[in-house]
């Protein structure tokens, strides 16, 4: 069966919700950065400090924003508790000198316990209490904003084949990569984008990093539901248009795509991105077809065989 054919034919069969789809995660998302030795050093750049604050919070992992909330919320403690201890009897039911007791004390006010064991007796206590509250108010706000916004900010689930080939397709090399939806929803609109990066030589002897839009034979797709096989034809208007494996080694070249789409459960637009190197190409090769029919008439759909390649019909010398 034809691959593309049967992959159009079976994302219309799951938007009636006929198909059903095997439960498995294959995490092989690569950033569209330069990897290995080329790994990006910034030099001399500006640093946002507080401004990009949120945006920060935002971007790292969940343990690692975890792990700061708990570093302030420990801290804030302490610091107050030193201050509690500047005035060893502003607090009634804390033992002098006793610094845990104080802590606990600290604890109490910032989360608004209160069990009635420990109070404020003197003035300079309860100006810090009225300020541990304030801050109390201001962390709460911000932590429920930071995570609300990662809970509630939608993303693609989105698995790129392993290699890119360049095979044979229609009696010209065309250049293909497959990408398929993890979820068991749709995702509307889809489009792609392909760029070829590369580093050239200009006129002026500048070598240059140049960024170039590969045309794709399907470029939107109304309905991503199952897999989408990409293909970029290497005709004479292509900038892969007589290209070797060497050539792209030497030119450091990667493959950039972006998918893009409306989440049919959010609403809302989310984005996929992955980069093939040079070394991620593979010539002469086509991929498995994962898609075949049962005797029944059920569409399946192998994810195991997703990375898979096999011989293809050969291109011209390369």
């Amino acid at each position: 069966m034809d691959e593309k054919a049967a992959g159009h034919a079976a994302e219309s069969h799951a938007a009636a919700g006929k198909t059903a789809r095997p439960r498995v995660r294959i995490t092989t998302r690569r950033p569209a950065l330069p990897r290995g030795p080329r790994r990006l050093v910034v030099v001399g750049g500006r640093r946002g400090g507080l401004s990009d604050l949120y945006h920060g919070l935002l971007g790292i992992p969940l343990w690692g924003l975890l792990i700061i909330l708990g570093v302030v919320y420990v801290g804030l403690n302490l610091v107050f508790a030193a201050l509690y201890m500047v005035d060893p009897q502003g607090v009634t039911g804390i033992k002098p000198g006793d610094f845990a007791d104080a802590f606990f004390f600290s604890v109490q006010t910032l989360s608004t316990v209160g069990y009635g064991l420990m109070a404020p007796a003197s003035l300079y206590a309860n100006l810090v209490v009225t300020l541990e509250c304030f801050l109390n108010l201001v962390m709460l706000a911000v932590t429920t904003g930071v995570i609300f916004a990662r809970v509630s900010k939608p993303t693609a689930r989105v698995m790129f084949s392993k290699v890119a080939t360049i095979a044979m397709f229609e009696g010209l090399p065309h250049l293909m990569f497959r990408a398929i939806n993890e979820r068991s929803n749709q995702i509307l609109e889809a489009e792609v984008t392909l760029n070829l990066a590369r580093q050239t030589i200009t006129a002026e002897g500048r070598s240059w990093r140049r960024f170039q839009d590969l045309e794709v034979t399907r470029r939107r797709s109304p309905l991503f539901a199952l897999s989408w096989t990409i293909m970029h034809p290497l005709d004479e208007s292509s900038p892969l248009h007589g290209a070797t494996a060497e050539s792209l080694k030497a030119e450091q070249a990667e493959i950039i795509v972006v998918i893009s789409g409306v989440d049919d459960t959010f609403a809302q637009r989310i984005h996929a991105r992955y980069a093939y190197g040079a070394e991620d190409i593979v010539w002469d090769k086509e991929f498995e077809n994962v898609l075949s029919v049962e005797p029944d008439g059920r569409w399946v759909l192998d994810y195991r065989k997703f990375h898979d390649v096999r011989d293809g019909s050969p291109t011209s010398p390369h």
